[in-house]
């Protein structure tokens, strides 16, 4: 991750989950960058998740966080606040299950293909076999062709 200046605020790699907080002090536009370069034959897929705002916003605190200009809530205002941070709850829970998901997806999809591919080799197989059987078997009981003369041999 880098700040606007070019500075780099963020730099990590070959991590398989990481997390990473961030207060941003200067305005402008942050950059990521997410890099495959050590993985050419697998295909990767990367997930983020950016909270916005402030994470500690409590209400009733100045911008210091002192509670110099405090005031009583009242009961609307404060079920609307636990009603907020229980939905954001709930919003952490399901991106964490869609990625959890997403992976036993992947892993489900890869076994699928392996099988499928060692279910198609098995059947080739078994073809293989099957022709290869029915041509020694015809083998055996062909009658031999008589060679030479073609007349009886021996009384």
């Amino acid at each position: 991750m880098m700040s606007p200046n070019s500075k780099t605020l963020y730099k990590e790699s070959r991590k398989q989950y990481d997390t990473f907080h961030h207060k941003t002090l200067e305005t402008g536009e942050y950059t990521f960058c997410f890099s495959n370069e050590f993985s050419t034959f697998a295909h990767k897929t990367v997930y983020f998740d950016l909270d916005l705002g402030d994470e500690s916003t409590d209400i009733g605190l100045d911008e210091e966080g002192e509670g110099a200009h405090a005031t009583a809530l009242t009961q609307l205002e404060s079920s609307a606040y636990a009603i907020h941070e229980s939905l954001r709850l709930v919003v952490d829970y399901q991106n964490h299950h869609r990625l959890k998901e997403r992976i036993g997806r992947e892993i489900a999809e890869y076994l699928c293909e392996r099988v499928q591919n060692w279910s198609i080799g098995q059947t080739v197989l078994i073809v293989v076999v099957a022709f290869g059987q029915v041509f020694m078997l015809r083998k055996l009981f062909d009658k031999p062709v008589a060679r030479g003369g073609g007349g009886k041999v021996g009384i």
